[in-house]
């Protein structure tokens, strides 16, 4: 069985279908979700679809592309959030200056901030990293040096030096569809070498469908695709592959059950 570690089910494109969504993700030997908050004005709508299934959980956090919008500097919101048995991660939180949606500024204090919420809580902390590498892996030796925590780097696209300096921090790192990408050389280079206890699977549902779907709707069950290449690339079975990722996600989201 497998695992998505990220998703975003509480998005619009599933409203319509969200069982069978949810359905096929079973089907595909998906066996848990962890669906990602984005913003805390909305975290209301992704709590709701962790409760309503089983097998799903959730995290809270402020997306960089939020930060100068969200209350993401608030540590007691996030702590007191985190405290729902649902809940089992900070985050999504970062930095991305790709598109810069929010001051860089706002960003970091954000990113901070969460990066204090995950030490308080001791719940891992989900991170997002877009062209800004050096800035991410600072702050987050800063922040471990600081108060120890755990966490994982999610959707990884960034270059060798940032994987270094997040392993050595004792992160994980989660990889997606991307790794499928005919472009994405670089990123199966760093995939083939991480090391097998820090390595998870995802899908960023709805986006960045693996191929062979590439261009349509992605959804978790499409974390199969991406967990057959990462075996290719790492020379081992599927099965292989799927233990050892499902192990990862449990040692890292100790709240799962």
């Amino acid at each position: 069985m497998l695992v998505d570690s990220h998703c975003h089910l509480d998005f619009p494109e599933f409203a319509p279908e969200l069982d069978e969504v949810v359905a096929r993700a079973g089907r595909a030997g998906v066996a848990k979700m962890v669906t990602i908050g984005t913003r805390l004005s909305k975290f209301a709508g992704v709590k709701a679809v962790a409760e309503r299934f089983a097998d799903i959980w959730c995290s809270v956090g402020v997306h960089p592309h939020e930060a100068a919008n969200e209350p993401g500097e608030d540590v007691d919101r996030l702590v007191a959030e985190a405290r729902h048995p649902k809940v089992v991660a900070i985050g999504e939180t970062g930095l991305d200056y790709f598109y810069d949606h929010s001051p860089r500024e706002a960003q970091q204090r954000s990113f901070r901030a969460h990066i204090r919420a995950a030490a308080e809580t001791g719940l891992p902390l989900i991170v997002h990293a877009r062209d800004a590498d050096e800035d991410v892996a600072r702050l987050l030796e800063e922040g471990m040096q600081a108060h120890p925590f755990t966490g994982l780097l999610h959707c990884f696209s960034s270059g060798p030096d940032l994987a270094r300096r997040a392993l050595a921090l004792g992160m994980s790192i989660s990889l997606s569809g991307i790794v499928t990408f005919k472009k994405a050389d670089a990123l199966r280079a760093i995939a083939r070498e991480l090391p097998a206890d820090r390595v998870l699977v995802e899908t960023d549902a709805p986006y960045l469908a693996p191929v062979p779907h590439r261009g349509r709707r992605c959804e978790p069950a499409d974390v199969v695709h991406t967990a057959r290449a990462v075996a290719t690339l790492r020379g081992v079975a599927p099965e292989a592959l799927a233990e050892t990722t499902t192990a990862n996600f449990h040692r890292l989201f100790a709240k799962v059950a």
